[in-house]
């Protein structure tokens, strides 16, 4: 651990992440449930206190997720060495609702150490406008809420006062003083819409600490949004009056302009250690792999000025910088980069580096991380990462960096989390010029047709001897390069033309797949420097309102028949919304919301990372809606009907369960 003896008098700082919940909620964000696990694991590696690990009212997959990172990430220890550590404990958010409680209990209760987190607004605003009631039934549903918590066996239970930065701070402390009584542990300070300064929000934090009845009781919390740049600033503001908890997210994200950033929340106490009364157990050398993994996962990528963990967070250009910082790093860095665990390319490797050393250097890089699990957990990734390493080092003149190795191995971690792989990519062909259309030949292989074993043995022969006559040999090399098994499934081909090569890929793939979808947002960035860098394409999916009755999975005799795909449209990723479309117009009136899907591919290509990009996006599409025919939520716990029938409500009703995961709280 990198955060030093706690000193007798310092309280503990209970680091509270919200990335799973609040910065989900980021405009385009979506996250499988096998990603929302791999990012669970990773925060209780980091230290994280308390993991917000979704609202599983929500959606069924919601609670899936929060029910699946109970079960599986509640009891880890995994780098979590401080004396006093205790598994991470797994906290799921509820309306001031029974139905939305119990449902939140349902997921957490297999964690060794769970919290319920409800909320109930309380500024006039809210009350007059969205939630239609009056001060006093704004207190007794609290306390309702928080006492029904407690009832069905939740012992830890949190209550936000939703909006309380424009809040009547005198009502504030009826409400909070109302809901201690009640049962509620732990009291959180939201600045909802990132109204306040840190002047104000300490004063208020002060102002409760102070006033409400029972608050030497209970643990005092913020949760700040960053609307006016001020979300780190605010948070430590509350530290300072007096706070013992903090509300973050990782790289900041969340709805609007973000929320309080873990990382610089975390480092701000560790480079003034005097100034704040509190102590924390993150191990900060986790945070740039922690910061890196939900980048890649979220797709959403870091400004390069951002504090700790941004691309020129430790850059110098400046000649005087340069010249102090070579003379003695502290003149102009107040960190050390190894601090916050932002590697060093102290070796590259080449065509000539043996497993041996390609061994080594991956077991370097991962070392007590969510990597070095996965490669545990399944032994044939190594060879399937030694041969995509050696097929990366034969092109590669400047040699493979661990950025590159990194770019690998989140190659093999994406398909994974992608759920089940109903769509392989083989390979694509592509011609194309200027003034001409491009035409693309796609090869994949569909998992969900069970090939005749005659058929298959022969396309294996054939496509055996392909392979030997088509591919490049290394004549240095002494022994064959290992290749990864041959998935199992029926090879499909098609073709298709478009306006450039990407476009006439994508409709090539929707051909084969037999369903259609919007191209939202299409990205591609170098993995490292050079013409000869790897290239990570992201792209997000959104499907079109016309594929509803398409069978995913096909027949291997059909697909040419079948009618011909629609090209991809492009639209404004920020039309998107927080992870969920809009405009589907379903039974009277209502708007049926359509979720975003992300997908990323890697390689030396462009054009073959955009297909292994759209291939894994639509593998998740094709995954939720096989869930969703599989899966429904028991009415009993307070699924809107499609109608949208109301569901009981603590001391009053409210609408219908909405069909949307946006909370702000």
């Amino acid at each position: 651990m990198t955060q030093p003896p706690a000193p007798s008098a310092k309280d503990k700082l209970i680091i509270f992440d919200t990335t799973l919940r609040d910065g989900e909620q980021s405009p385009g964000v979506t996250l499988t449930a096998n990603e929302k696990v791999e990012i669970a694991k990773q925060l209780s590696r980091l230290g994280v206190d308390v993991c917000e690990a979704g609202f599983p009212i929500a959606s069924d997959g919601d609670f899936e997720a929060v029910e699946r990172i109970a079960k599986e990430v509640g009891h880890l220890m995994t780098g979590r060495m401080s004396p006093t550590a205790k598994p991470m404990t797994i906290c799921a958010l509820a309306r001031a609702v029974p139905a939305d409680i119990q449902r939140a209990y349902d997921a957490i209760r297999h964690a060794p150490n769970h919290r319920v987190h409800t909320f109930l607004a309380t500024s006039d605003i809210h009350l007059e406008y969205k939630l239609k009631i009056s001060r006093t039934e704004c207190v007794a549903r609290a306390v309702a809420a928080v006492k029904f918590a407690r009832d069905i066996g939740c012992n830890d239970v949190e209550f936000s006062p939703e909006d309380a930065g424009r809040s009547d701070r005198t009502f504030l402390c009826t409400v909070l003083a109302a809901v201690i009584k009640a049962g509620a542990t732990t009291l959180n300070i939201p600045d909802t819409v990132g109204y306040n300064t840190p002047e104000e929000y300490g004063a208020m934090i002060r102002f409760l600490v102070d006033n409400v009845e029972g608050a030497k009781g209970v643990t005092w919390s913020t949760h700040c949004h960053n609307d006016l740049g001020l979300a780190t600033a605010n948070t430590l503001a509350g530290v300072a009056n007096g706070a013992r908890q903090v509300e973050v997210t990782i790289n900041g994200i969340g709805e609007r302009a973000g929320n309080t950033s873990l990382e610089e929340l975390v480092m701000a106490i560790f480079t003034h250690p005097t100034a704040y009364p509190v102590y924390h157990t993150i191990d900060t050398y986790q945070i740039y792999h922690t910061s890196q993994l939900v980048t890649k996962k979220t797709g959403m990528v870091i400004q390069a000025n951002k504090a700790i963990v941004g691309a020129n967070a430790f850059a110098h250009e400046s000649g005087i910088h340069q010249d102090g910082v070579l003379k003695n790093k502290s003149t102009y860095e107040i960190i050390e980069p190894a601090v916050v665990g932002i590697p060093s390319n102290s070796l590259v490797l080449g065509k000539h580096s043996g497993r041996n050393a390609f061994r080594t250097r991956l077991s370097e890089i991962t070392r007590n991380s969510i990597y070095e699990d996965a490669m545990k957990a399944d032994a044939s990734m190594f060879e399937k990462l030694f041969a995509a390493f050696k097929k990366l080092a034969d092109t590669k003149k400047s040699g493979v960096t661990d950025q590159d190795l990194f770019a690998l191995l989140d190659d093999q971690l994406n398909v994974h989390d992608s759920g089940r792989e109903t769509y392989l990519f083989k390979s694509c062909q592509v011609v194309s010029g200027s003034g001409v259309l491009s035409t693309a030949t796609v090869t994949i292989i569909d998992t969900t047709c069970v090939p005749k074993t005659s058929s298959n043995a022969a396309n294996g022969a054939a496509n055996a001897a392909i392979t030997s006559t088509t591919s490049p040999t290394t004549a240095t090399s002494p022994t064959k390069t290992p290749q990864p098994p041959a998935p199992e499934g029926v090879e499909r081909c098609d073709a298709a033309i478009g306006h450039g090569p990407v476009h006439a890929i994508f409709s090539a793939i929707n051909r084969l797949i037999g369903f259609h979808n919007v191209l939202a947002s299409y990205e591609v960035k170098a993995v490292t420097e050079g013409s000869d860098s790897l290239g990570r394409v992201l792209v997000r999916i959104h499907e079109t309102d016309d594929d509803d009755e398409d069978d995913l999975r096909g027949d291997a005799d059909d697909h040419y028949s079948r009618r011909p795909s629609k090209a991809p449209r492009l639209e404004n990723a920020a039309s998107v919304g927080s992870g969920w479309g809009s405009t589907k117009t379903g039974e009277g009136g209502d708007k049926t919301e359509r979720r975003t899907y992300q997908g990323q591919g890697t390689d030396e290509d462009i054009l073959v990372a955009s297909a292994k990009a759209y291939i894994n996006a639509v593998n998740r599409m094709a995954e939720a809606k096989r869930r969703t025919k599989d899966r429904k939520v028991p009415a009993a716990h307070g699924e809107a009907g499609a109608k949208g029938a109301a569901v009981e409500v603590v001391g009053g009703s409210v609408d219908a369960v909405p069909k949307s995961r946006k909370v702000d709280v």
